[in-house]
């Protein structure tokens, strides 16, 4: 039964010689929210792409990798290839190629057996998959050559090739608040002290809110200091984030602190947030010390 058609390419089968680089090309797509999996028998991708389709699969992207290491059961492909057609499931094939040079240099380095010799002559291995896999090379909808390819540049190459219509959704974001008095999140790219902001814990009808309560949202958010300090924040991310997907960077955290992480950055990390989904990137939020001092004063 044909599935339903989708308006975007999200399978991806990654095939091509031994040593040409598959390994890295399935990281760049994990990277860039691809579900993957490596060596895949080719029979079992029809029932694996078919997950894209499902009624609430959170699975919407999928990059597969296929090559001789799958021994009789590569050759099952083209069979699998017209299943996936007769289905309508969209698909692109991405094979990766080098030099026989490049090929043994990387073998050796590695001190690898090549998957088609057991007497390890490496040539007589990268010739017979050759000859395995030429049809399945003139069929790619791309083809790389990486032997003056460094990993940097494989991995721009595919996502300039595969990457979403919004390179954003390619991008996780981590707002995270915390408290200075508690250390700096372990995990931060980059750290905003919002400590110079106007403090509610001085305030005693505010002290044992958090900055999730209305009243010291307001208290904080009416001050013009921080008026102007989230404008000139916003600004900033505006033109950074777009300069980290650029570079291939998949995931960021920033974060937000103020002394005890209950107040102030709570507050700023929730707007920072919202900026951020409503400019188009995947966020998620963690305020990490909330209510954590107000606990503790509970116990003393």
């Amino acid at each position: 039964m044909p599935v339903k058609k989708q308006d975007k390419t999200e399978v991806v089968i990654i095939t091509g010689v031994s040593g040409a680089g598959k390994t890295q090309a399935i990281r760049s797509f994990e990277d860039m929210g691809y579900f993957c999996i490596d060596n895949l028998p080719p029979t079992l991708i029809p029932k694996v792409a078919e997950l894209v389709f499902l009624p609430g699969s959170r699975v919407k992207r999928i990059a597969l990798v296929i090559d001789v290491r799958g021994g009789e059961l590569f050759d099952a492909v083209w069979d699998t290839l017209r299943e996936l057609k007769a289905k309508q499931i969209d698909y692109k094939i991405l094979f990766l190629d080098a030099s026989d040079e490049t090929v043994i240099k990387r073998f050796k380095e590695t001190r690898r057996r090549h998957p088609l010799t057991e007497d390890g002559d490496i040539m007589l291995g990268i010739k017979r998959e050759r000859e395995l896999l030429t049809s399945l090379r003139e069929s790619a909808d791309l083809i790389i050559d990486t032997t003056d390819t460094p990993a940097y540049m494989l991995k721009d190459k595919i996502r300039t090739e595969f990457m979403v219509e919004n390179p954003r959704t390619a991008m996780n974001v981590s707002v995270v608040s915390f408290g200075y008095k508690y250390g700096l999140p372990m995990d931060a790219d980059l750290v905003v002290d919002v400590r110079f902001l106007p403090n509610p814990h001085y305030i005693e009808k505010l002290k044992n809110l958090t900055g999730e309560d209305k009243k010291v949202r307001q208290f904080v958010l009416d001050r013009p200091v921080t008026k102007d300090f989230l404008k000139r924040l916003e600004t900033f991310l505006k033109f950074l984030m777009p300069h980290y997907v650029k570079e291939g960077k998949t995931h960021i955290t920033i974060a937000l602190g103020c002394t005890g992480g209950n107040h102030r950055s709570v507050v700023l990390a929730n707007e920072i947030k919202n900026f951020l989904k409503e400019t188009g990137y995947n966020v998620v939020l963690r305020h990490r010390d909330i209510g954590r001092e107000l606990a503790s004063e509970e116990q003393d």
